[in-house]
């Protein structure tokens, strides 16, 4: 319930078996100055309980306003009540009958106003503008005088109906009315306006704002909407006044219609709507019915949302102290803490392990610090602290392209680790993805070096997981990449079986080696040959080693543009995360597709390409960006 807004007259049906049999609906307000509101909330609603009448009474400094129904005594006790209270001698509500009851439970609120306006200095109690009564405005409307009729009322509730030819301000609450006010033509300021609202009570604060903002001729229909239906019908008025409660809304003859109220976003539904196929009770209307791909960009758009808070500023950029995991393997099970480093790290020297152990750098499963001496086990869990530090910038522009209950499709720019490691933590794809669907942990089905945009799946639990890594194992997932090499291979389609290497080398990079290494094989086509000595391939990795497409197509002679790490010629190179304002690496996860683990049908997905992968013939690498 908005606002107990609504004034309904009596009907005149005296009948004793018919106010016997009816509810009394009774809807007031009064602005005054009031105190003491905490005991008078408690006594309010003990008496209304008592009487068993339902609805809502809010109270304020100000005044009070409500909306309350039940029978025909116990309305009239509790008017009596309320009139006992300094202020509110003068209360006069409206009158209604209605088959039951409108209301489902009785609430008495304090609130810091009767109606939300949300403007200081604006007190009905003290003063309102002009009234105009309903037979007067109708006589008005009649002689066709020149008269600016405004709704105050919110747009919902103007759906049902409207005075003809009436100013429509375009507000969904009354607190945006100030601000539709402004928007007004400037000549309407010595123009007459006549304002008005469902019973009158928007009006009592809206009329004094305009006054004050300059506007010399206003007016407020006294008693709003509904009794101007009372005292004169449906003149010069087109549909039926929106009421706050269970009946959503009443003709001119103040009968309740067959219009109903969407469940799911509240909009006032006439028998039109009501017959549109997207109508389906409980679920969605007309109005707020998504297809779903209208509910899939609707979970995009407010999860790019999220990461766009997650991101601003960058996690990682505020200085802090973070806790590595180290999970002890089987094959260092009983060695020293020193010597399971070195094994493990070969590539950093020992002394430094040392080093960070004698400053305290390892912690235990309980963040105790540990020795080099000290023995490890398989399986256990220990912790390397690294140093207050900042973490280097990332780009952040991830992409969802896909949701649902199993699976996240994501684009990935670069540079972006995809897990935290070496100088990385928060400024990670896991930390962002944590923070943006906490408390759920979205888990990577499969890895993208930070350096390589494009497509990236994450299932949504574990179970999903389970699922899907396999089929990446097993080699059932079909990948497409685009990668743009240096130079230019003569043959259109060709094949690398090179062996990954299973050892790490620097920086992590890996290396082919002749004989002992991990299977691999990648198929390449060669999509276009560019002027400036580069060429666009489609690569299709057909096994999941680490670097595979990088390493085949420098150990073929054709490295990738932009690759740090394997470099023309043959070298390598020395940096292993670009910084964001390098130059692209130029690989590009393009198409994946596999079995959805919940539909157990293929799904095939696409990122866009960028712009280095475009088929411009003049196209170069100059001035390219990712």
């Amino acid at each position: 319930m908005t606002s107990p807004d609504s004034g309904l007259r009596l009907c005149r049906d005296t009948s004793i078996f018919s106010l016997r049999r009816m509810t009394i609906n009774i809807a007031a307000y009064k602005f005054a100055t009031l105190t003491d509101l905490k005991p008078l909330r408690e006594r309010l609603l003990a008496r209304c309980k008592e009487w068993n009448l339902k609805g809502t009474i809010l109270l304020s400094l100000e005044g009070v306003n409500l909306f309350v129904a039940g029978g025909r005594e116990e309305i009239e006790l509790l008017l009596t009540e309320l009139r006992g209270v300094p202020g509110l001698e003068e209360l006069t509500p409206k009158y209604s009958e209605s088959a039951g009851q409108p209301f489902t439970r009785m609430l008495v609120r304090i609130k810091k106003e009767i109606i939300a306006f949300g403007v200081e200095g604006i007190n009905p109690a003290l003063r309102t503008s002009p009234k105009l009564s309903a037979a007067t405005l109708k006589q008005w409307l009649d002689e066709g005088r020149p008269v600016t009729l405004l709704d105050t009322r919110n747009d919902y509730e103007v759906k049902l109906g409207t005075f003809r030819n009436a100013l429509i301000p375009g507000i969904d609450h009354f607190r945006q009315f100030p601000d539709a006010v402004s928007r007004l033509p400037e000549e309407l300021k010595d123009q007459p306006v006549v304002m008005f609202c469902t019973g009158g009570i928007r009006c009592e604060k809206a009329g004094p704002y305009m006054e004050r903002e300059g506007f010399r001729q206003i007016f407020q229909l006294e008693g709003g909407i509904l009794k101007y239906f009372e005292e004169c019908g449906a003149d010069h008025y087109d549909g039926e006044c929106f009421v706050f409660d269970q009946r959503v809304g009443v003709d001119p003859g103040l009968k309740e219609t067959d219009s109903s109220q969407c469940f799911v976003c509240q909009t006032p539904l006439d028998a039109e709507d009501q017959r549109d196929v997207r109508y389906v009770a409980l679920k969605s209307c007309p109005y707020c019915f998504k297809s779903p791909e209208e509910e899939m960009q609707a979970r995009l758009a407010q999860r790019q949302e999220g990461i766009r808070r997650a991101t601003t500023p960058l996690p990682g950029a505020k200085p802090s102290e973070n806790l590595r995991p180290l999970n002890i393997p089987a094959a260092c099970d009983g060695q020293p803490l020193i010597d399971c480093l070195s094994a493990l790290f070969a590539h950093t020297p020992r002394e430094e392990w040392l080093r960070l152990c004698e400053d305290g750098r390892f912690l235990d499963k309980d963040h105790q610090p540990m020795t080099a001496a000290d023995i490890v086990r398989g399986g256990q869990r220990c912790f390397h602290k690294q140093p207050l530090a900042s973490e280097p910038a990332i780009n952040p522009d991830i992409r969802i392209l896909h949701e649902d209950e199993a699976i996240i499709v994501i684009d990935k720019p670069a540079p972006l680790p995809m897990h935290p490691s070496g100088r990385f933590s928060r400024n990670s794809l896991q930390s962002i993805l944590n923070t943006v669907y906490a408390p759920e942990k979205p888990r990577p089905a499969h890895r993208l070096d930070a350096n390589t945009t494009g497509l990236v799946t994450c299932c949504r639990t574990r179970h999903f997981a389970k699922l899907l890594q396999p089929q990446f194992e097993r080699g059932e997932v079909e990948k497409v990449y685009l990668v743009r090499v240096q130079g230019a291979p003569e043959r259109d389609d060709f094949i690398s079986e090179a062996p990954i290497s299973a050892e790490p080398g620097d920086l992590g990079s890996r290396t082919t080696v002749a004989e002992g290494g991990l299977p691999a094989r990648t198929e390449f086509s060669v999509l276009h040959r560019y002027a400036d000595g580069t060429a666009l391939l489609e690569a299709r990795p057909k096994t999941g080693r680490t670097n595979q497409i990088r390493v085949h197509l420098w150990q073929l002679g054709w490295p990738v543009c932009g690759d740090p790490a394997y470099l023309p010629g043959g070298q390598l190179g020395n940096t292993q995360t670009l910084p964001v304002e390098a130059p692209p690496m130029m690989l590009h996860a393009w198409q994946l597709s596999f079995i959805h683990p919940v539909r157990h049908e293929r799904v095939a997905f696409e990122a866009p390409r960028p712009r280095w992968a475009g088929l411009d013939t003049s196209g170069s690498l100059a001035g390219i960006e990712s």
